[in-house]
Parts: structure tokens; sequence; C-alpha cells
């Protein structure tokens, strides 16, 4: 008995170290790719389900979909209604693993194969780079999940002999519900429904339990990712409960409908069909799976609309506009944190720019300006970065360096803004008055593209005249003042007048040169970009 429980604690582990492995390699891999697909094949509700399905298939992890989902109706990418359909294609998508369990993991001897797997595996990890390390540890993790699943094998072809599941095999409602339930705390003890539905179809594999219990265990094992959506939520953002609640309603609708109609059709299909029959019972429950994920989808699409507002109802958005994208679900893939960081910088530097713009022409009182809002905004993004871990893609890294970069001109830019009362003074004179004008005009043509959903690069054109005007500006800074000085002097004002009047053109001028760093942060040039850090460093 001792030797069975063994094996199979170890199985479950072998196969629960091996999915991690997998799923954590091929989330790196994917990294912005990841977010990009969902960008660009979610713009309609049956693309959103595909692409769910398909990122799903890839990754081999519904959660790593569902928190991109998050992240991105977070940003205002995805509308809700896509996002839920990305969501239930997600569901759809995670019953793959039955299917690759039960064509491969138990359809034949997988261990003259999982260990040389797990060795390749290594190796490429060892001494491959970037890419071909994460590829090994995908490897790796394939064969140890098969390694895990014949363990599985042996240790219930064990239990088969040491325990009788006979009673539990009665067809009454008392018994299913029994076994509906011990479906559910599998999969939270577990914290894996794939882990949970392997053991399951080893254990039928093995006639350790029969095709009835199987599929009502499937039934609550699905009902049963609700507690690990329901426990990510807790404390998470509005977009994380809304996630987490979809997951619950579209789980236990489904379960119930399966529970009622698809269940028994299914084992009246395997009595009296020998087609049926000639399926096998393991590859019929991965069918049994996957079919009432997709009776789901039939349920729940034409109602998407009313589905989103429900939803929203029950859960109106509380938290800040600009903060809300920072969701601390999303660590789990750094490509994500990042572009939510990335868009709540944005924002605030776009609330900026349009304050900048308005009290320069006047349509807002300087003095009014408050910048604890910002102050606030900062505070909640410097502490998200703080708890968020290095990520190991090159190219993650690179953009957490610009972003860190960005984070510190936008702290700049909110001490500019405090400053802001300068621009009465600046009014009083009219050769920079006139600057200050041709300044708002560049400045106001960044706020489009801050706003744009998804950001893409500033243009060079853009960053350019920006970058021209604060040159510009620079070259000719002692002109300026010494006109300042003599237009002072012409005009027998105080000394103090005059100090305020330079400090004021002191304060455009920085302010110019700050907003053209950024710009040059965010423009589309790299080697500029390059060249701005040699500069710092430098510096």
């Amino acid at each position: 008995m001792l030797n069975v429980i063994v094996q199979l604690v170890g199985g479950i582990g072998l196969f629960l170290l091996g999915m991690s492995l997998m799923t954590d390699s091929l989330k790196a891999i994917a990294g912005e790719a990841l977010r990009q697909w969902l960008v660009r094949f979610t713009n309609s509700p049956t693309k959103a389900v595909l692409s769910g399905i398909g990122l799903t298939v890839v990754v081999q992890s519904s959660t790593a979909t569902t928190l991109a989902t998050i992240g991105f109706v977070s940003a205002g990418i995805l509308s809700f209604s896509h996002a839920i359909g990305v969501i239930i294609g997600a569901n759809i998508g995670t019953t793959s693993t039955g299917w690759m369990v039960a064509l491969l993991g138990l359809k034949f001897s997988i261990a003259s194969f999982a260990l040389p797997l797990v060795g390749v595996g290594a190796l490429l990890n060892l001494f491959g780079k970037e890419k071909i390390a994460f590829i090994g540890l995908t490897l790796a993790g394939f064969g140890l999940l098969f390694l895990g699943i014949q363990f599985l094998q042996d240790a219930m072809s064990g239990l088969a002999l040491l325990i009788d599941l006979s009673r539990w095999s009665e067809p009454s409602l008392m018994m299913k519900l029994i076994l509906l339930l011990i479906g559910v705390l599998m999969t939270i003890l577990l914290q894996s429904s794939s882990a949970a539905i392997t053991t399951t179809l080893a254990a039928l594999s093995t006639q350790t339990i029969n095709l009835e219990q199987t599929l009502v265990l499937v039934i609550g094992q699905n009902i049963g990712t609700v507690a690990t959506a329901v426990l990510a939520a807790i404390g998470g953002t509005t977009s994380a409960k809304r996630t987490a609640a979809v997951h619950v309603i579209f789980n236990v609708v489904t379960a119930v409908f399966a529970f009622i109609l698809l269940s028994p059709a299914f084992i009246w299909a395997y009595q009296h069909f020998e087609s049926v029959q000639q399926l096998g019972p393991v590859l019929l429950v991965a069918a049994f799976h996957t079919t009432f994920s997709l009776l789901g989808a039939c349920i729940f699409m034409p109602f998407l609309a009313k589905f989103e507002q429900l939803i929203i109802r029950l859960l109106p958005e509380k938290e800040h506009a600009t903060t809300r994208y920072l969701d601390e679900s999303l660590y789990s893939v750094p490509a994500l944190a990042i572009a939510a960081v990335e868009r709540a910088l944005l924002r605030s530097i776009s609330d900026m720019y349009g304050i900048f713009v308005r009290c320069i022409r006047g349509q807002m009182v300087a003095e009014l300006v408050k910048t604890d809002e910002f102050d606030y905004t900062l505070g909640k993004i410097e502490n998200y970065l703080d708890k968020m871990s290095a990520p190991q893609s090159i190219a993650d890294q690179h953009r957490l360096l610009i972003l860190l970069r960005l984070v510190v001109y936008v702290r700049v830019l909110k001490n500019d803004l405090s400053s802001v009362a300068h621009i009465e003074s600046i009014q009083n004179q009219s050769n920079i008055e006139e600057l200050a004008n041709r300044f708002a005009v560049i400045l106001e043509q960044f706020i489009p593209y801050l706003l744009n959903e998804p950001f893409t690069r500033i243009p060079n054109a853009l960053v350019d005249e920006l970058a021209n005007f604060s040159s510009e500006m620079q070259a000719h800074q002692d002109l300026v003042r010494q006109k300042i000085i003599e237009e002072s002097s012409s005009r027998m004002v105080s000394a103090a007048y005059t100090l305020e009047q330079l400090a004021a053109q002191r304060w455009l001028e920085h302010l110019v040169i700050h907003c053209s760093r950024v710009a040059i942060l965010l423009g589309d040039n790299e080697q500029v970009l390059v060249n701005e850090e040699l500069e710092a460093t430098q510096a």
C-alpha cells in the first residue's frame, strides 16, 4: 500500500513539475508574441474564442491565457465581451491535455522516450541561450509530464488490486454528487485541472474506476478550476474579479448541463453503439470533456452582450482609471506586467501634457493644478515595480529598463507640473509666450499617440520636431534671457519681477528638454535611444 501511495504522489508531482516547466518556458518564449496575438486576433467574439483555444493549446495553460486577457481588459485593448470569448476559448483549449494523455500518454509505453527528452532538454537548457534554453526546458517538462503519467498508471494498477471501488459505481444521485465533490476537491488540492483529469484517466485506463464515475469526476474537476480563479481574484483588480466571475458562471452553468444531459447521453451511446465502444473509454472521456466545453460556448456565445452587462453591473469599476491596469496576477507573464505599467505611465504622461497645453493657452488656472493624483499613481507604479521580479527574456529586460527610465522622467515631469504657475510669468513676456505656444502645438500632437491602444512608437518626424525645438531653445537661451533683462530695464520693473521672468524661462526650457527626452524614449528610432543611453551614462 505504501509503495502505491508513493508512486501515486510521485507521479502527480512529476506531472505537475513537467506541466509547470512547459507552461513557464512557453510563456517566456511567447512573451510579447502572446500580447500581439491577443491584440490582433480578438476583434470579434468568434476570433476571440478561437484565439483563446489556440493560445491555451500552445502555452498549455488556460491560466496564462486568462492572465493575458485580464491585462488587456484592464488596458482597454480588449472589450470585455471579447475577453469573455477568450476565456470561453481557454476553457475549450485546456481540454487538449486530455487528448494528449489519451492519444499519447496511455496508448503505449512512454518511458523509452520520456527520459531521453528530459536529458536532451536539460542539455539544451545548460548550453543554449535565450529561446534555445527555454525550448530545452519545454522538452524536459514534456518528458517529465509523460514520466509522471507512467507512474500514475503503475500506481492506479496497484490501487485497483488493493481497493474495491465497485460500491461507488451505483448510478444513484447521491453517489454522483459525492463523486462530483471528489472531482472538485482533486482540482483544488492539486491546483491543476490537467493533473486531476490525468490522474482520473490513468485510473480509468487500469479499470480502477468505470466510465460513468470518470465522467462525473471530470465534471467536478472542471468546476474545481473556479476555486483557483476566485483565489487569484481576491485582492486583485476589478478586471481580475470580473474574469473570475466569468469563470464561475461559465463553468458552473456548463457543468449543470453536462451533469444532467451530456453525461447520460455519452453513457447511453457507449452502451448502445459498437462504433463508440471501439473508441475506448479513455478517448471517450477526452471527447466528453471537449464536448461539454463546446456546449458551454454554444450556450453563452449568443448572449455575450447581456452577459457582459450583467458582470459589469455586479462588479463596477472602483479603481482609479490609470492604476486599474496594475494587476499583480500579471507578474507570471512579465511581458504583460510590463505592458500594464507602460499603459499606466503613458496615461499619466498624456494627462500631464494635456494640463501643460491648457495652462499655456490660458484654458486652465495654473494655481489650481494639483499633483496629488500623479503622486498617488507614481506611488502605485513604483510599488508594483518593486514586487516585479526580473524577466528572463532579454527583450523583456530591455523593455523593463526603458520603463524604469520612463518612471524617472514621469517623476521629473510631475515636478515640472508642480511649478506650472510659472506660466503666468511667461504670459507677460511676448517673446517667451510665443515659444510656449509653439511648444503647446507640438506637445498636443503627442497625446493621441500616448492614448493609442495598443501603444505604437511615436513617429520619428514628431520626435525630431520636438528635439529640434528643444535645440533651438537651448541655442537661443542667452539671447532670450538678455531680452528679458533689457525689457525689464526699459519698463523699470523690480528685480524680483525680472528674476521671476528668468525663472519662468528656465522652467519652460527644462520642461521642453524633459518632454524631448520622453519622446526619444518612446520613439521609433532605436539608435537614437542607444545614443541617448550612452550620453546619460557618460554624464
